[in-house]
């Protein structure tokens, strides 16, 4: 089998980091992204090609960096929607440009970028286009209003694009990942609205310290080991090792965390629409 030709979007860190790593050792090509070339010159040092791309910057500039990138090797196979980060406050304690901060990087970008690679994968009939999700794309954490609200925004966005992309050959891949080891919690990857007493409500202020105290604690400490996880993205990708001779799935939870929080929000559901079906089943005209 040919080596495929990765292009990755925020690898300076975290997954986007570890899966070139994990790409290149199995003998693929790499297309490595971050904003700062600065701040993955080490990627091109172990094999990778790089490449200056910020996700929300105009249209025009995105489509004219991934013809760069398409240009390195003449084609693109699999392109990974990782750019993202977390704006921690309550949904009413954020502020218009923290909301739409929190969506231009972690849907807008992503739309983006799919919308530029998509015409290559059409007129090749063929590609891969994954998307980074998360266990908050099933469940909404308290404080984390802004984030589980992009990353369900994720979710329907790239089952949408699987429905319209399947029949021409192009695969879409929610990568869904519980709590890893990476730099999301980290105070420079972290966008918290508390900025002065006054911006946080005291009705909210002794829930938002304890979440705040808890991603504290959590940083550093979290039982995901992003490097597993790098190899698994790469195995679901190439349908070899955890995936060879299986059906790849839209969604792939990854992380015990995930799996079970994502178990716990389907059971609740069906009990919810087991108590509920009556009333929702009695609505039609005679009913």
């Amino acid at each position: 089998m040919a080596p495929l030709v990765w292009l990755i979007t925020g690898t300076s860190s975290g997954l986007g980091h570890s899966l070139v790593h994990a790409i290149l050792a199995r003998g693929d090509h790499c297309i490595a992204t971050a904003r700062s070339l600065l701040s993955i010159s080490s990627l091109a040092s172990a094999g990778a090609s790089t490449l200056a791309l910020d996700v929300t910057a105009p249209f025009p500039i995105i489509q004219a960096t991934i013809n760069a990138a398409i240009s390195i090797h003449g084609h693109i196979d699999v392109l990974v929607n990782n750019a993202g980060y977390i704006v921690i406050g309550t949904v009413e304690g954020l502020d218009e440009e923290e909301w739409r901060g929190q969506f231009e990087t972690n849907v807008f970008g992503a739309v983006k970028v799919a919308k530029a690679v998509l015409p290559h994968f059409r007129g090749r009939r063929s590609g891969t286009v994954a998307f980074v999700g998360s266990l908050s794309g099933w469940v909404g954490h308290e404080a984390c209003g802004a984030y589980a609200g992009s990353k369900f925004a994720l979710e329907g966005i790239a089952e949408s694009l699987h429905r319209e992309t399947s029949h021409l050959d192009i695969r879409t891949l929610l990568i869904e990942p519980g709590r890893f080891r990476t730099k999301l919690l980290s105070a420079s990857n972290m966008h918290t609205h508390t900025r002065t007493p006054s911006s946080t409500i005291p009705d909210y202020a002794t829930m938002l310290d304890a979440k705040m105290e808890g991603l504290a604690n959590e940083d550093g400490a979290q039982l995901g080991d992003p490097e597993k996880l790098a190899e698994v993205v790469v195995d679901l990708v190439k349908g070899n090792g955890v995936a060879k001779g299986r059906r790849v799935p839209l969604r792939v939870a990854l992380g015990t965390d995930c799996v079970d929080g994502i178990k716990e929000k389907c059971e609740e559901t069906l009990r919810e629409l087991g108590d509920w079906e009556g009333v929702g089943r009695s609505m039609g005209f005679g009913s």
